[in-house]
Protein backbone atom coordinates (compact mmCIF):
# COMPACT_ATOMS: atom_id res chain seq x y z
CA UNK A 1 0.00 0.00 0.00
CA UNK A 2 1.65 3.06 -0.95
CA UNK A 3 0.37 4.93 1.96
CA UNK A 4 2.62 2.77 4.29
CA UNK A 5 5.96 4.22 4.96
CA UNK A 6 8.67 2.19 3.93
CA UNK A 7 11.46 0.65 6.04
CA UNK A 8 14.60 2.29 6.97
CA UNK A 9 17.00 0.60 4.49
CA UNK A 10 14.42 1.33 1.40
CA UNK A 11 14.50 5.16 2.90
CA UNK A 12 17.89 5.90 2.87
CA UNK A 13 18.63 4.13 -0.92
CA UNK A 14 15.89 6.17 -2.11
CA UNK A 15 16.91 9.56 -0.55
CA UNK A 16 20.43 8.75 -2.69
CA UNK A 17 18.77 8.28 -5.68
CA UNK A 18 16.83 10.92 -5.85
CA UNK A 19 18.72 13.61 -4.24
CA UNK A 20 20.82 13.48 -7.66
CA UNK A 21 21.68 16.82 -9.36
CA UNK A 22 20.19 15.94 -12.24
CA UNK A 23 16.27 15.27 -11.19
CA UNK A 24 16.89 18.82 -8.97
CA UNK A 25 18.08 20.42 -12.04
CA UNK A 26 14.82 19.61 -13.98
CA UNK A 27 12.94 20.01 -11.92
CA UNK A 28 13.90 23.47 -10.34
CA UNK A 29 13.95 24.18 -14.66
CA UNK A 30 10.13 23.17 -14.54
CA UNK A 31 9.30 25.13 -11.84
CA UNK A 32 10.74 28.16 -13.13
CA UNK A 33 8.95 27.98 -16.10
CA UNK A 34 5.64 26.66 -15.28
CA UNK A 35 5.16 29.60 -12.67
CA UNK A 36 6.10 32.32 -14.42
CA UNK A 37 3.54 31.08 -17.22
CA UNK A 38 0.79 30.04 -14.76
CA UNK A 39 1.45 33.95 -13.62
CA UNK A 40 1.12 35.50 -17.11
CA UNK A 41 -1.76 33.35 -18.19
CA UNK A 42 -3.60 33.29 -15.44
CA UNK A 43 -2.62 36.98 -14.55
CA UNK A 44 -6.56 38.43 -15.29
CA UNK A 45 -7.99 35.83 -13.12
CA UNK A 46 -5.90 36.61 -10.03
CA UNK A 47 -6.21 40.52 -10.83
CA UNK A 48 -10.46 40.02 -10.65
CA UNK A 49 -9.60 37.71 -7.45
CA UNK A 50 -7.79 40.65 -5.93
CA UNK A 51 -10.27 43.09 -6.50
CA UNK A 52 -13.29 41.01 -5.81
CA UNK A 53 -11.50 40.37 -2.44
CA UNK A 54 -10.64 43.77 -1.42
CA UNK A 55 -14.51 44.28 -0.99
CA UNK A 56 -15.53 40.89 0.51
CA UNK A 57 -13.00 40.67 3.31
CA UNK A 58 -13.21 44.45 3.82
CA UNK A 59 -9.42 44.61 4.26
CA UNK A 60 -6.25 43.34 2.70
CA UNK A 61 -6.78 40.44 0.14
CA UNK A 62 -4.18 38.63 0.98
CA UNK A 63 -3.02 36.21 3.60
CA UNK A 64 0.65 35.88 4.74
CA UNK A 65 1.62 32.73 6.38
CA UNK A 66 4.59 31.72 8.40
CA UNK A 67 5.46 28.01 7.92
CA UNK A 68 8.17 25.31 8.15
CA UNK A 69 9.82 24.45 4.73
CA UNK A 70 12.85 23.00 2.83
CA UNK A 71 15.76 21.54 5.79
CA UNK A 72 13.05 23.08 8.30
CA UNK A 73 13.60 26.79 7.64
CA UNK A 74 10.54 29.08 8.67
CA UNK A 75 8.99 30.64 5.46
CA UNK A 76 6.31 33.10 4.08
CA UNK A 77 3.96 31.72 2.08
CA UNK A 78 1.16 33.74 0.10
CA UNK A 79 -2.65 33.33 -0.20
CA UNK A 80 -5.67 35.09 -1.16
CA UNK A 81 -7.36 35.45 1.72
CA UNK A 82 -10.44 33.13 2.43
CA UNK A 83 -11.70 33.59 6.17
CA UNK A 84 -12.95 37.25 7.69
CA UNK A 85 -9.42 39.62 9.01
CA UNK A 86 -9.93 38.28 12.14
CA UNK A 87 -9.91 34.72 12.17
CA UNK A 88 -7.45 34.68 14.83
CA UNK A 89 -9.90 35.29 16.93
CA UNK A 90 -10.92 31.76 17.92
CA UNK A 91 -13.69 32.58 20.81
CA UNK A 92 -15.03 34.80 18.74
CA UNK A 93 -16.09 32.50 15.77
CA UNK A 94 -15.60 29.01 17.44
CA UNK A 95 -17.21 26.94 19.55
CA UNK A 96 -15.54 24.89 22.58
CA UNK A 97 -16.02 21.16 20.06
CA UNK A 98 -15.00 23.27 16.89
CA UNK A 99 -12.12 24.66 18.80
CA UNK A 100 -10.59 21.11 19.74
CA UNK A 101 -11.20 20.34 16.40
CA UNK A 102 -9.17 22.72 15.05
CA UNK A 103 -6.33 22.20 17.75
CA UNK A 104 -6.00 18.37 16.28
CA UNK A 105 -6.86 18.33 12.89
CA UNK A 106 -6.12 22.26 11.70
CA UNK A 107 -9.53 22.15 9.87
CA UNK A 108 -13.14 22.26 10.14
CA UNK A 109 -16.25 20.72 8.42
CA UNK A 110 -18.36 24.36 7.40
CA UNK A 111 -15.48 26.94 9.50
CA UNK A 112 -17.97 29.83 10.07
CA UNK A 113 -14.60 32.36 9.62
CA UNK A 114 -14.37 31.29 6.24
CA UNK A 115 -16.42 33.64 3.74
CA UNK A 116 -18.60 32.62 1.03
CA UNK A 117 -16.49 34.33 -1.61
CA UNK A 118 -13.32 31.82 0.46
CA UNK A 119 -15.47 29.13 0.23
CA UNK A 120 -15.36 29.81 -3.52
CA UNK A 121 -11.64 30.26 -3.34
CA UNK A 122 -10.84 26.97 -1.68
CA UNK A 123 -13.02 24.94 -3.25
CA UNK A 124 -11.65 25.85 -6.52
CA UNK A 125 -7.96 26.00 -5.03
CA UNK A 126 -7.73 29.68 -6.32
CA UNK A 127 -6.82 30.68 -2.95
CA UNK A 128 -3.23 28.90 -3.45
CA UNK A 129 -2.27 31.01 -6.66
CA UNK A 130 0.09 33.44 -5.35
CA UNK A 131 2.12 30.75 -4.11
CA UNK A 132 3.16 30.87 -7.94
CA UNK A 133 5.13 33.58 -6.78
CA UNK A 134 6.67 31.09 -3.43
CA UNK A 135 7.92 28.76 -6.49
CA UNK A 136 9.45 31.38 -8.91
CA UNK A 137 11.61 32.79 -5.67
CA UNK A 138 12.34 28.91 -4.83
CA UNK A 139 10.93 28.16 -1.49
CA UNK A 140 8.32 25.66 -2.91
CA UNK A 141 8.29 23.87 -6.12
CA UNK A 142 5.06 22.96 -8.05
CA UNK A 143 5.22 19.04 -6.58
CA UNK A 144 6.17 18.47 -2.85
CA UNK A 145 4.51 18.20 0.41
CA UNK A 146 1.78 20.85 1.33
CA UNK A 147 3.73 23.24 3.77
CA UNK A 148 3.45 22.82 7.96
CA UNK A 149 3.17 25.20 11.00
CA UNK A 150 5.18 25.17 13.68
CA UNK A 151 3.18 22.96 15.71
CA UNK A 152 3.07 20.43 13.38
CA UNK A 153 6.77 19.27 12.86
CA UNK A 154 6.73 16.90 16.35
CA UNK A 155 3.68 14.91 15.13
CA UNK A 156 6.22 13.39 12.68
CA UNK A 157 8.49 12.81 15.30
CA UNK A 158 12.48 11.17 13.66
CA UNK A 159 10.63 11.29 10.57
CA UNK A 160 10.50 15.52 10.00
CA UNK A 161 14.14 15.13 8.85
CA UNK A 162 12.85 13.27 5.30
CA UNK A 163 10.13 15.69 5.39
CA UNK A 164 12.65 18.63 5.65
CA UNK A 165 14.91 17.10 2.48
CA UNK A 166 12.16 18.12 0.18
CA UNK A 167 10.88 21.45 -0.59
CA UNK A 168 7.19 22.18 -0.14
CA UNK A 169 4.85 22.42 -2.71
CA UNK A 170 1.66 23.86 -4.29
CA UNK A 171 0.61 20.17 -5.05
CA UNK A 172 1.47 16.65 -3.72
CA UNK A 173 0.55 13.15 -3.20
CA UNK A 174 -1.63 13.98 -0.19
CA UNK A 175 -3.23 17.42 -1.89
CA UNK A 176 -3.42 15.09 -5.14
CA UNK A 177 -5.68 12.33 -3.52
CA UNK A 178 -8.47 13.95 -1.90
CA UNK A 179 -6.99 15.71 0.80
CA UNK A 180 -10.42 17.07 3.06
CA UNK A 181 -11.32 12.83 3.29
CA UNK A 182 -7.96 11.99 4.67
CA UNK A 183 -7.30 11.76 8.56
CA UNK A 184 -3.70 13.52 9.62
CA UNK A 185 -1.92 10.43 10.70
CA UNK A 186 -2.63 9.30 7.09
CA UNK A 187 -1.81 12.33 5.43
CA UNK A 188 1.49 12.19 7.31
CA UNK A 189 2.29 8.64 5.97
CA UNK A 190 1.43 10.13 2.33
CA UNK A 191 3.88 13.46 2.19
CA UNK A 192 6.00 11.42 3.65
CA UNK A 193 5.73 8.72 1.20
CA UNK A 194 6.05 11.03 -1.55
CA UNK A 195 10.13 12.28 0.23
CA UNK A 196 10.49 8.97 -0.14
CA UNK A 197 9.74 7.83 -3.33
CA UNK A 198 9.65 11.32 -5.16
CA UNK A 199 11.21 11.27 -8.86
CA UNK A 200 9.90 12.89 -12.54
CA UNK A 201 7.22 9.91 -13.34
CA UNK A 202 5.69 10.55 -9.71
CA UNK A 203 5.93 14.05 -10.25
CA UNK A 204 3.68 13.81 -13.71
CA UNK A 205 1.07 11.70 -11.87
CA UNK A 206 0.78 14.07 -9.00
CA UNK A 207 0.06 17.07 -11.64
CA UNK A 208 -1.67 14.81 -13.29
CA UNK A 209 -4.04 13.90 -10.09
CA UNK A 210 -4.14 17.63 -9.58
CA UNK A 211 -5.58 18.71 -12.65
CA UNK A 212 -8.63 15.88 -12.65
CA UNK A 213 -9.51 16.99 -9.11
Amino acid sequence: MERELLNREEIIINNIKNDNLWYRFIKRTFDIFLSLFLILVLSPIILLILIINIFVTKGHPFYIDKRIGYKGKEIKIFKFRSMVNDSYDLDKYLNNEQKEKWYSERKIINDPRITKFGKFLRKTSLDELPQLINILIGNMSIVGWRPIIHDEVERYGDNKELLFRVKPGLTGYWASHGRSDIEYGDRMKMELYYCVKRSLWLDIRIIWHTALR
